[in-house]
């Protein structure tokens, strides 16, 4: 099991992303439609100003149970183990574990 700070660094992180998108998006449009180098280099300097954290890219997936990074099912928000776990209890509505 992940280490709950990690766990919550990663939730700080979401919200962070959240927080900045639309300032983010807003500068990055300005940023490549200007044509002029002095505003295209304030814009940069303004993106870099922003927290690093608030960036997309910095997120990892984590299941929300064990807060596993590897092995993520994107659709279910769960990792490999608690998948199967949750599939064999029933607790997943719509799957079943396949036996023949």
């Amino acid at each position: 099991m992940t280490r709950k700070g990690l766990i919550e660094k990663e939730k700080k992180r979401i919200l962070l992303v959240k927080k900045y998108k639309s300032k983010r998006i807003k500068l990055l449009k300005l940023y490549k439609n200007s044509d002029v180098t002095n505003l295209k280099f304030l814009y940069h300097l303004q993106l870099q100003r922003l927290t690093r954290n608030s960036s997309k890219i910095r997120l990892r997936n984590r299941c929300l149970i064990t807060g596993r990074p590897r092995g993520f099912f994107r659709n279910f928000r769960l990792s490999r183990h608690v998948f199967r776990e949750m599939t064999h209890k029933g607790l997943l509505p719509g799957l079943i574990k396949s036996s023949w």
